[in-house]
């Protein structure tokens, strides 16, 4: 038993639960919600490209480098008592973001929000774990957590956009503070604390291992984005490549590890946690293309363009509800392969759009693959925190969460790349020069000067598009064999259960 009280009853718990979907939406808003405050931040702070590049992606990066590191310390020092101490820190990293004077500040305050949000995270999805012990309630739970922690990166956009309609940028970040001081005045109430009853030495080393790892790969797959194969980027990604060496062999000698490197070998978690990358992959790498896509080719505004991604959020939480629902009852490798061949069949219809194709069929096409990641998300977490041992819940939550944000990350720079690479060599081909052969927003800002602005547009627009479509069949092609890993993998998993069956978990233990 990993909590220091006994689990609550079902209306306690479920009243709980509401609080942890907070910190869970507010996490993932915060990634995308500078998609639309970005215009307004730039023309009042005036950064350096450097700098804006810093701003953009910094909370991403501690994000990502410090999931693990802070499950672990929450399975040791109390999940609750982590989860409080990321939220009061959440509200003044927002509070500093919000009162930047200049980029330098800004760049602080999203350093600091990102090791805040690292800590929020995998604390929700482990307590989780230890407030709902029956399978099916546990799941329906991890569900909610799914639209939540899923959905607050398609809300972002929308928040985002209607708060700059009547009000200034820093409204953006002070949005989180009501919702912080919520937190932290009704989880001690209802949730109960937990953590690892045996929790020993916490491995320092390993946590300093593991951030210089991800942060390597992570800035290894951004910078052959932006700047192709050049020595920078092969120095980062052998630099990760050979911490996380490091850091895979010290786990398994260790006496105390941050991770049990040993679930990996469980069919279930491995398959759990390849199914969040991929999904992430496709999804983060189209979702900002499909921003662009709505607004330069469809003349949509910021706001107009988040209103029509309602539908997709519609779509993950009906995916994220039929998962939790039928959980019990059908296979996961049938659940998580067909959630992955939903999705798959999504982008394959984005991948038929041409420039006047009806926005109708874009944003059905869209909600069909968010419902399908709604159904591979909520069933993959769920296995985490069934195949995981629950002193060890916090962990396995910072690696399924970590998997997800590198997944996110390689997908916004390869398939991002991939895209503009066909607009560049569409351009090309019909002659066209200068900042419009670079981008769409080029061409649109030169427009007004060409010699023909309708030919110059047409071209843009069909380039931009030719692109889209591109980036939508890799990402169709990725989920598609994952759908047939998951299911050769998972075969043997029987319904409602994360554990392996009885032949698979007599193989597993000779």
């Amino acid at each position: 038993m990993t909590t220091t009280h006994h689990p609550p009853g079902a209306a306690r718990a479920w009243a709980g639960l509401v609080f942890l979907l907070i910190p869970a939406l507010l996490v993932s808003m915060d990634l995308s919600i500078l998609f639309v405050a970005a215009p307004a931040i730039t023309e009042d702070l005036a950064p350096t490209a450097t700098q804006w590049l810093w701003m953009m992606d910094v909370y991403g990066f501690v994000l990502a480098g410090l999931l693990v590191t802070m499950g672990g310390l929450g399975d040791r020092i109390g999940r609750r008592r982590l989860l409080l101490t990321g939220a009061a820190l959440f509200g003044a990293a927002s509070a500093l973001l919000a009162l930047a004077p200049d980029a330098a500040w800004f760049i602080a305050g999203r350093v600091l929000l990102g090791v805040a949000g690292a800590t929020l995270a995998p604390s929700t999805l482990s307590l989780i774990r230890a407030m709902f012990d029956d399978p099916r309630r546990r799941a329906a739970a991890v569900g909610a957590w799914t639209v939540a922690f899923t959905g607050g990166s398609v809300l972002g956009p929308i928040l985002g956009g209607a708060l700059l309609e009547f009000l200034p940028w820093n409204s953006v970040f002070l949005i989180n503070l009501p919702f912080m001081a919520l937190l932290l005045v009704g989880a001690p109430f209802l949730v109960p604390e937990s953590r690892d009853p045996r929790p020993g030495g916490f491995d320092l080393l390993g946590a300093a291992l593991s951030l210089v790892a991800v942060l390597g790969l992570v800035n290894a797959v951004k910078r052959f984005a932006e700047y192709g194969a050049d020595p920078w980027a092969g120095i980062c990604l052998l630099a990760g490549a050979l911490f996380l060496t490091v850091f895979v062999v010290r786990q398994r000698r260790t006496a105390h590890p941050l991770i049990d490197v040993g679930l990996f070998a469980r069919p279930a978690f491995a398959a759990a946690v390849g199914g969040n990358t991929a999904v992430s992959f496709a999804a983060a790498g189209l979702g900002l293309l499909t921003f662009t896509f709505l607004q330069a080719v469809h003349g949509l505004s910021p706001l107009e363009a988040a209103l029509y991604s309602l539908p997709a959020f519609a779509g993950t939480l009906a995916g994220a509800t039929l998962a939790g629902m039928t959980a019990h009852r059908a296979r996961p490798g049938l659940l998580m392969a067909g959630g992955l061949a939903v999705g798959a069949a999504g982008f394959g219809i984005v991948a038929t759009l041409e420039p006047d194709t009806r926005l109708a069929v874009l944003i059905g096409a869209y909600t069909l693959l968010t419902f399908g990641i709604g159904v591979v998300a909520t069933a993959a977490n769920t296995l985490v925190l069934a195949t995981a041992p629950p002193e060890r819940a916090g962990a396995a939550a910072g690696i399924s969460e970590t998997s997800t944000e590198f997944g996110a990350a390689l997908g916004i720079a390869l398939l991002g790349t991939a895209a503009a690479t066909v607009y560049r060599e569409a351009m090309e081909r019909e002659g066209v020069a200068g900042p419009a052969a670079e981008t769409v927003a080029g061409a649109l800002a030169e427009a007004p000067g060409a010699a023909d602005p309708a030919a110059l547009l047409d071209a843009a627009f069909a380039a931009q598009t030719a692109g889209f479509t591109t980036a939508a069949l890799a990402g169709a092609a990725v989920m598609a064999a994952m759908a047939v890993a998951v299911a050769v993998s998972l075969r043997r998993l029987p319904p409602g259960t994360g554990e392996p069956a009885l032949g698979e978990r007599a193989q597993e233990s000779v």
